[in-house]
């Protein structure tokens, strides 16, 4: 019977972090309600040039070397993303273009906060039946680009980011 393995794993974060002080100076709240409320202390935002697809290639080049394989051998994209670079094309396809991968089925999947748990069992289905032999799953996000940055009660919850898996069949 054939299963999936992780085989290796990244991420990547933006290069700007923003404390719950600084969200303090513009936003009615305090490092204390924030702490208190969600744990959070601080997160990462995404300036010029840093977009989902740019973190998620990022994500994915650190994933794919610690699988110790060529990109060449990703033959599955899924991106979960609520917020891609455009409406079309996937943002998916950007990333494997960016990796030179020339041969590969990718896509993206929409479905916010569990996104990346459906990425991964569409790809776990798609080794398990031999359609896919090595899945990239990636879930990046871009939120700072569309949090009302005046409400309190969303903006000091999101940050941005990206995390990749390099999934691998084996027989078990």
């Amino acid at each position: 019977m054939r299963r999936a393995v992780i085989a290796g794993t990244g991420s990547a974060l933006p290069r700007r972090q923003v404390t719950n002080a600084q969200l303090a100076e513009t936003v009615d709240t305090s490092d204390e309600w924030i702490v208190e409320r969600t744990g959070i202390r601080m997160r990462y935002i995404a300036g010029e040039g840093e977009t989902t697809s740019s973190l998620a290639t990022d994500a994915a080049r650190r994933a794919i070397e610690s699988a110790g394989i060529e990109p060449s051998a990703i033959d599955l994209i899924i991106l979960a993303t609520a917020t891609p670079d455009q409406t079309f094309p996937a943002s998916a396809t950007i990333v494997q273009t960016a990796l030179g991968i020339d041969d590969c089925v990718s896509f993206d999947v929409q479905a916010v906060c569990s996104g990346f748990l459906y990425a991964l069992s569409v790809a776990d289905s798609m080794i398990k039946s031999g359609a896919a032999r090595h899945a990239l799953v990636i879930g990046a996000e871009t939120f700072s680009r569309i949090l009302d940055w005046e409400d309190r009660t969303t903006c000091v919850l999101f940050g941005d980011g990206a995390g990749a898996v390099v999934l691998r069949g084996e027989d078990s």
